[in-house]
C-alpha cells in the first residue's frame, strides 16, 4: 500500500496525555459560553411557540369529512347542540311574522270633505246634468260609461239619478247650503276611522310581495313605536266599503250619505286618497331585530348516544355533531388537567428537541454551532408544523405539502440522513396535534422517505417532478391501503368512492410539493449557500463572464484548471463524492490569477524571464499568495455561489510557498541580517483549510497537475512517486484534519490521480519520418 510505505515520526504534533476533567467542569465550560446560551434560548422559544400553537392544553379534533367509522362513534359526555335547521326554521317563521312598516300621513283625507262640499254645490247650483262639469260628473259616475257599472245597475237612467241628489241637496238655495254642510259633515265622520288607519295602494302589496294573511304596522307620523297592527284588508278602500268591511257596516249611521248611498261610494272611490308608504328599510330593521331575538333551537345528546354508526362516513352534520361534543369535552377540562397535558406535550417536545440535538452535535456541527443556521433549522420545522396542522383541516387536508416540502428542502441543503430524521420529528409531532392514527403516522414518514431516497444530486428540475410523481404513487397506494385494512374486503370502504377521493387528493398534494420545491430551486440556492448540479452546469458554461475573462488573461491558467477539473472529477467520484462540484471548483480556484497573469509560471512564455527573477522572495509571495483573495473578490463579484467561493479559498488550505521560502531561507544564510524576517508562517497561506472532501480533492489535484508539469520524463513511476510525495506531505502537514476524508479515501484519490496523469503523460507511437517536437 503505497500510503504507508514511510514511515515518518510526528513527534513535533504530539500533545501529553491530560487527565479527563470532572463532569461538572466540563459542563461549566460550555455553560459559560454566551453562545450556547443564545443557541439553547431559541431552541426554548421554538418550543414555547410549538406548545402554544398545538394548543397543548386541549386535545385536538381527530375527525374529518370522508373518514370512515368502522366501529362507530358515540358520545363520551352530556352535551347540548345548536340544531341549525330547527333554528333556521324558527328564525324564518319569526322574520314572516314581522309586520311590514308602512308609514301613515292623513292629508289627502283631510281635505276630502272640502272637496265634496264643492262638488256637491256645483251639482246644487245645476239646472240640468249638462251644467255639471265633467269632472264631478265623472267623479259621481254620472256618465254614460259608468251606466253598466256594479254601483249603477241597468235601467236607472242618469237624470234620475241627478234628480234624486237634487232633492237630497234641497231646491232651494238656502236649504241647499244647510244640506251640502250636514253632508259634509257626515262624510268627515265616515271616514275619520280611516286617518287611524290609512288607505294603502294595492300596486305596492303586489310589488314588495306582500301577502293577504301578513300583518302590517302602522306608524304616523316620524316615529319608531306602530300605533296599529293591520292586514292588508283593512286598508284597502274596496274592501273596507263591501258590506261586510267597516265603512260597509256604518252607511247606516249616516243617513244623508245613505239615502244615496251608490253615488257617494263613486265619488270615495275616484279620488286618490292613498295615505300609507311602504317603510322598507324600516321593515329590514325590523326583522333583524326579530332574527336576532329568535333563541337558537338547541338539542340534548346523553352519554353513550350514537353520534355515528358503525360502518358509516363521516359526513358535514356528522362532523358538525362531532366538533360540538369535542368542544364540551374540552370546556369541561380543569384547570390542573390542562396544565399536565401542557407539561407533558413541553417535555416530550423536549425529548425530541434533545435527541435532533444528539445528532446535529455529532454529525452536524455546522448547524449547532452556528445560531444563523440553526435559526433557519428551526425555522422551518415550527412553521412545517404550524401550517401542516392548519391545512389538515377541511376541506383542504394537505398536511402532506409542508412536510414533503421541508424534508425535500432539507435534503438539499444537509443531506439524506437529517432530512429522514427530521421528516419522523415532525411526523410525530403533527400526527397527534391532528388525527392522531397510526395510518397517518405511517403515510407522513413513508411519504417524505420516498420524496428524499431518490433525490440525490439534482440534475435537471423535471427530476423533482418526477420525485413528485414517484412520491404520490406511494402515497396513493399506502392511504388506500390502510382504508382497505380499517373495513372487510367486500363490505369495508375498499370499494367505496370516497377511498379513492381521499388517496387521489393526497397523492395530488405530493404533486403539488414536487412542483413547489422545483419552482422554488433558485430561492433555495440562494438562500442557504447551496449549489444543485442545475446549477453547477450552468456554472461550467465556457459562455460564463468569469470564464471568459480567464481565456482572455490568463489562457495558461485556464488549461491547468481544465486539466485540474478533468482528474479532479474522477477521483471525487471514486470516492462517492460529488465530482461535478469539485470540476467546477477547479475551473474557478485560480481566477484570482487573471489579474496578475505574468507572475504565475503557466503564463510566462517560452523565452521570456519571469518578474520574480527582480522582486523579494517574499514579495512574490505575497503575490503569489494574493491570487485567493483576488479570486474571492471576483467571485463576490460574479456572484458565485458560496461553494465555489470556498474552493477557491481551500484549494491552498495552509500550505507553505516551499520554493520562494526556501528562497528566502538560501538568502538568509548568506545574510545574517535577512535571516530574522524570515518566518515560515509568512510564507503560508492563509487558509482556511479543506472544510469537505469535494474540496481536500481539488487541493490533491491542483498539486500534482502543477508539479507534474516539472517532470522531465514523466514515467509511470515518477508520476506515482510524485502524487504519493505530494499526497503524505499535505497529510502530514494536517491539511486534511478539517475534512471527512479518511486514510482509506486518500489512497483512492491517490491511485486515481496516478492513473489519470499517467493517461495525460502516456508514451505514443513514433512514426516513420516523424520528427520530435
Amino acid at each position: 500500500m503505497a500510503l504507508f510505505g514511510i514511515r515518518k515520526r510526528r513527534s513535533s504534533r504530539a500533545i501529553p496525555l491530560r487527565p479527563a476533567s470532572p463532569f461538572w467542569s466540563a459542563l461549566a465550560e460550555p455553560l459559560a459560553n454566551r453562545s450556547v446560551w443564545l443557541r439553547a434560548g431559541m431552541c426554548l422559544v421554538a418550543l414555547a411557540v410549538l406548545v402554544i400553537c398545538l394548543e397543548a392544553w386541549r386535545p385536538p379534533f381527530p375527525y374529518r369529512i370522508g373518514d370512515f367509522a368502522d366501529h362507530g362513534i358515540v358520545a363520551r359526555v352530556d352535551f347540548r347542540r345548536i340544531d341549525w335547521f330547527a333554528t333556521d326554521r324558527a328564525r324564518s317563521a319569526a322574520e314572516a311574522a314581522t309586520p311590514h312598516v308602512f308609514r301613515n300621513d292623513p292629508t289627502p283625507l283631510d281635505v276630502l270633505p272640502a272637496k265634496l262640499r264643492a262638488n256637491l254645490r256645483e251639482l246644487a247650483e245645476a239646472k240640468s246634468l249638462g251644467d255639471v262639469s265633467s269632472t264631478t260628473r265623472i267623479a259621481f259616475g254620472l256618465t254614460q260609461e259608468s251606466r253598466g257599472g256594479p254601483a249603477n245597475p241597468k235601467g236607472v237612467a242618469l237624470n234620475d239619478e241627478f234628480s234624486a241628489l237634487r232633492r237630497i241637496l234641497g231646491d232651494r238655495p238656502g236649504l241647499a247650503g244647510n244640506r251640502i254642510d250636514e253632508i259634509a259633515g257626515e262624510f268627515a265622520n265616515f271616514i275619520a276611522p280611516l286617518k287611524n288607519r290609512g288607505l294603502a295602494d294595492v300596486n305596492e302589496f303586489t310589488l314588495n310581495k306582500i301577502e293577504r294573511d301578513q300583518s302590517l304596522a302602522i306608524i304616523t307620523g316620524s316615529g319608531s313605536t306602530p300605533q296599529q297592527i293591520v292586514f292588508p284588508a283593512d286598508v284597502q278602500l274596496s274592501e273596507l266599503l263591501k258590506p261586510t268591511g267597516t265603512l260597509g257596516k256604518a252607511w247606516a249611521n249616516y243617513p244623508l250619505l245613505n239615502a244615496n248611498r251608490r253615488l257617494f261610494e263613486r265619488w270615495l272611490v275616484s279620488q286618490p286618497a292613498v295615505t300609507l308608504s311602504y317603510d322598507g328599510a324600516a321593515t329590514l330593521a325590523a326583522r333583524h331585530e326579530a332574527l336576532d331575538k329568535t333563541p337558537k333551537v338547541t338539542r340534548e345528546y346523553r352519554r353513550n348516544t350514537v353520534l355515528v354508526p358503525s360502518r358509516e362516513i363521516i359526513d358535514d352534520e356528522r362532523l358538525a355533531l362531532l366538533k360540538a361534543e369535542h368542544d364540551e369535552l374540552n370546556s369541561r377540562l380543569s384547570a390542573g388537567r390542562k396544565a399536565l397535558r401542557v407539561v407533558t406535550v413541553a417535555a416530550m417536545l423536549l425529548i425530541l428537541t434533545l435527541l435532533i440535538g444528539v445528532y446535529l452535535h455529532h454529525n452536524e456541527r455546522r448547524i449547532i454551532t452556528n445560531a444563523g443556521r440553526l435559526f433557519v433549522y428551526l425555522t422551518i420545522c415550527v412553521s412545517t408544523i404550524v401550517l401542516g396542522r392548519i391545512l389538515s383541516m377541511d376541506p383542504w387536508r394537505a398536511e402532506l405539502v409542508p412536510v414533503t416540502v421541508a424534508v425535500m428542502v432539507l435534503a438539499i441543503v444537509y443531506g439524506h440522513e437529517l432530512a429522514i430524521l427530521s421528516a419522523v420529528a415532525l411526523a410525530l409531532v403533527l400526527t397527534p396535534s391532528t388525527i392522531g392514527t397510526v395510518g397517518e403516522l405511517v403515510l407522513l414518514i413513508a411519504v417524505s422517505v420516498t420524496a428524499v431516497a431518490p433525490l440525490g444530486r439534482i440534475a435537471s428540475r423535471s427530476r423533482l417532478v418526477k420525485i413528485g410523481f414517484q412520491t404520490a404513487a406511494a402515497c396513493f397506494l399506502i392511504s388506500a391501503g390502510f382504508d382497505f385494512l380499517a373495513g372487510e374486503p367486500v363490505s369495508g370502504p375498499w370499494l367505496d368512492q370516497n377511498v379513492f377521493m381521499r388517496s387521489a387528493r393526497a397523492a395530488g398534494w405530493c404533486l403539488v410539493a414536487g412542483y413547489l420545491v422545483a419552482g422554488s430551486l433558485p430561492f433555495i440556492e440562494q438562500g442557504f449557500g447551496v449549489v444543485t448540479n442545475i446549477s453547477l452546469l450552468e456554472m461550467s458554461d465556457i459562455s460564463h463572464p468569469l470564464l471568459r475573462e480567464l481565456v482572455r488573461l490568463a489562457p495558461g491558467t485556464y488549461n491547468h484548471s481544465i486539466a485540474v477539473a478533468t482528474i479532479g472529477e474522477t477521483a471525487a467520484e471514486r470516492i462517492g463524492a460529488n465530482g461535478l462540484l469539485v470540476r467546477v471548483g477547479a475551473y474557478y480556484h485560480d481566477v484570482g490569477k487573471m489579474l496578475k497573469p505574468h507572475y504565475f509560471i503557466e503564463n510566462v512564455t517560452e523565452g521570456n524571464e519571469s518578474r520574480h527573477q527582480h522582486l523579494a522572495p517574499a514579495m512574490s509571495t505575497l503575490i503569489i499568495i494574493g491570487h485567493v483573495k483576488d479570486g474571492v473578490d471576483l467571485a463576490m463579484q460574479y456572484n458565485l455561489p458560496r461553494p465555489l467561493v470556498d474552493f477557491i479559498e481551500q484549494h491552498h488550505g495552509t500550505t507553505l510557498v516551499e520554493y520562494f521560502y526556501r528562497e528566502a531561507t538560501r538568502l538568509a544564510d548568506r545574510q545574517p541580517d535577512y535571516k530574522a524576517g524570515v518566518e515560515e508562517s509568512s510564507f503560508r497561506y492563509p487558509g482556511p483549510k479543506p472544510q469537505t472532501r469535494e474540496a481536500g480533492v481539488l487541493m490533491l489535484a491542483d498539486a500534482v497537475e502543477s508539479a507534474s508539469r516539472s517532470l522531465s520524463d514523466p514515467t509511470p513511476k515518477r508520476i506515482e512517486s510524485l502524487i504519493h510525495d505530494i499526497t503524505m506531505n499535505r497529510l502530514l502537514d494536517g491539511q486534511f484534519d478539517e475534512c471527512a476524508l479518511t486514510l482509506s479515501e486518500i489512497h483512492v484519490i491517490e491511485e486515481s490521480l496516478a492513473k489519470s496523469l499517467i493517461g495525460i503523460y502516456h508514451a505514443r507511437i513514433k512514426y516513420p519520418e516523424q520528427r520530435t517536437a
